[in-house]
């Protein structure tokens, strides 16, 4: 790392003429693919905006200035440029850096990401703030063409335009969309259009046309004129419309033509907008090759590119993805809908198997619960599988166009509980309190794959907004008898002892390990699987548990609102005696870090449970 290691980063990146700024991105992807081939991360998004870090830094102060970038998936270059080289190597591990931007972790970060399509909002208040505290700050927003389809960016766009400030977006458009014969002609178009000669003549000729006999007329035509032009070379004019003015496309990977956009943008009166076109995975030929694949990848061989193999089981996401297409073959009703994520929630087959019954709606949540209403409302069977963490931003949505009309809509919700090394903002610890408020849901969780597959095929029964949570990762298996899933029942697996375990979805794992333990120290105890959270068969889980010493009640979930607070209420409403402990997330955001670690962090796992229960015996002479 020649360069790399001898600058005084991000400072020095300014005194880099052009071929050292290429080279310099040279190694920052071999530094980067090293460190991510062994920690994991979001690779190709990072790998395709090296030079567009580059020339961000080149050209604006990162502490002064301030450059938010949306999601963070991108943002790897910009974490090794900064202040991060040195941990780089600790990214997404359990105490170390994030794989998201995080203003606690760093002045150089302007705003924390994780979720899609924010960074245009969050700049423009950052630069609206700027104005009225009378900084000389320059304001940045970073997007990725993805995040384009997401209801919020444009929200933002058109308030943006309203609002007329000098700020710039960068629309990162790194699907490669721009066909080469537009876009050689177009870059030149956009560089002379906007430069500072031409920016200068456009202002002295419009100034001349205002003060002159039907000087009106003739600017009004000038400026019909210059949009047909740019209409005709560029896909500029919606944004032009919405008041931003247009630049592009750049190549992503010319520093300095980068450069010369940025600086153009800067002299602009009100906001500007760079388009800029990226390959996404470049520098690696397996990214390059496989973007999608690489978006977001565990350890891999930097070699060949395949990902360490670290066991064989089915996840819960294989298990969903194989069961509706089942399902579907003898149900021509049921549909499936996800937003900008068929890979990641299991639907793949099912969109090549039905087609027409497949419909992936981009980053817009929101509208895809809407949606699914509507061919509700119509006699179809809609299955909407999103992760619990992007669920959040549709909650309105479920109550207001789903739940209220009572809407056969069913939400499959991955990666419910701890997902790991992604982190706070992308943990599933909501949604079994944010659903339990919404009157008409039934609400399942299922210990283990079978009960996946049996609570979607109970699913498909029932007459009204269903919710089916599951975690990411392998799916569980145990060796006792299983008993068939009914609609409200919970699993009474033992029911022995003054005391009783009571858990709550997948970690039921951690549940059977404390089970376990306390049988092995001698003494006996009830284990229920709940299944249900809504509706609940309070007779029979009271029968269980009313003449019970104590209740041990464990959810992967907030402990605030949560399945485990509706039992505490069931047992006390009912005049319960016995002593209640409840073990889940506290009131607090979960950091990063591999699973075990974190659920030992917040006292949910076996182990610690025991140490805090084990008393609740008599001690054995």
């Amino acid at each position: 790392m020649e360069i790399l290691d001898r600058l005084q980063l991000p400072d020095d990146i300014r005194k880099l003429n052009y071929e050292e700024l290429d080279k310099l991105a040279q190694e920052v992807r071999e530094f980067m693919l090293e460190s991510v081939s062994k920690t994991g991360g979001h690779l190709a998004p990072s790998l395709g905006v090296v030079e567009l870090t580059l020339a961000l830094l080149k050209v604006f102060d990162p502490l002064n200035d301030r450059i938010v970038w949306d999601v963070g998936h991108q943002s790897y270059a910009y974490k090794i440029l900064t202040d991060r080289k040195n941990k780089f190597h600790t990214l997404r591990q359990y105490g170390g850096i994030s794989g998201f931007n995080k203003i606690s972790e760093s002045p150089y970060d302007a705003f924390g990401v994780g979720h899609t399509s924010t960074s245009i909002a969050s700049a423009l208040g950052i630069k609206t703030a700027s104005d009225m505290k009378g900084k000389d700050q320059k304001v940045v927003a970073v997007i990725g063409d993805g995040a384009m389809t997401a209801g919020l960016a444009y929200e933002a766009i058109n308030y943006l335009g309203h609002l007329d400030k000098n700020m710039i977006v960068i629309l990162n458009d790194n699907e490669m969309s721009i066909s080469p014969n537009v876009g050689a002609m177009s870059s030149y178009l956009s560089r002379i259009m906007t430069g500072e000669i031409y920016t200068r003549f456009r202002k002295d000729v419009a100034n001349i046309f205002e003060h002159a006999p039907m000087g009106s007329a003739f600017l009004h035509v000038a400026k019909k004129m210059e949009e047909g032009l740019k209409g005709f070379f560029t896909p500029g004019v919606l944004f032009e419309e919405f008041g931003l003015k247009y630049i592009g496309p750049i190549n992503g990977h010319n520093i300095r033509d980068l450069t010369k956009a940025l600086h153009n943008a800067e002299i602009q009166d009100g906001p500007a907008l760079i388009h800029v076109g990226t390959k996404k995975g470049k520098g690696f030929k397996p990214a390059e090759e496989n973007p999608e694949k690489f978006h977001g990848v565990s350890a891999f061989d930097l070699k060949t590119g395949e990902a360490v193999k670290f066991g064989k089981k089915k996840t819960y996401t294989d298990i969903f993805g194989d069961k509706i297409c089942e399902m579907a073959e003898k149900d021509e009703n049921i549909v499936a809908l996800t937003a900008a994520m068929p890979d990641g929630v299991g639907l793949r087959s099912f969109s090549e198997k039905f087609p027409d019954r497949f419909f992936d709606v981009g980053i817009a949540e929101q509208f895809a619960v809407t949606y699914s209403a509507g061919l509700a409302v119509n006699g179809l069977k809609p299955y909407v599988a999103i992760y619990s963490t992007f669920l959040q931003r549709a909650f309105d949505s479920i109550i207001h166009d789903v739940a209220l009309q009572n809407l056969p809509v069913t939400f499959c919700i991955d990666r419910g509980g701890i997902v790991g090394a992604d982190g706070p903002t992308h943990h599933g610890t909501f949604d079994l309190s944010y659903l339990r408020l919404i009157p008409n849901m039934t609400i399942m969780a299922p210990k283990d794959g079978n009960e996946l597959e049996e609570m979607l095929e109970l699913s498909s029964s029932v007459d009204g907004p269903v919710a089916i949570r599951y975690p990411r990762g392998s799916a569980d298996e145990y060796d006792f008898a299983r008993q068939p899933v009914k609609l409200g029942e919970p699993e009474i697996i033992s029911d022995q002892g003054d005391y009783a375990i009571v858990s709550v979805g997948h970690i039921f794992s951690e549940s059977y390990k404390l089970y376990n333990k306390i049988k092995q120290s001698g003494n006996k105890c009830s284990l229920v699987n709940l299944r249900f959270v809504k509706p609940l068969d309070s007779k029979k889980l009271l029968e269980v548990l009313y003449e019970k010493k104590g209740v041990i009640l464990i959810e992967e979930n907030a402990l605030n609102g949560g399945a485990c607070e509706k039992i505490q209420s069931l047992l006390i409403d009912n005049g319960y005696k016995g002593e209640i402990k409840k073990f889940g997330i506290p009131d607090e955001f979960v950091p990063h870090g591999d699973i075990p670690s974190l659920r030992k962090s917040i006292g949910l796992n076996a182990d610690y449970i025991f140490d805090i229960v084990k008393d609740l015996w008599p001690k054995n002479d």
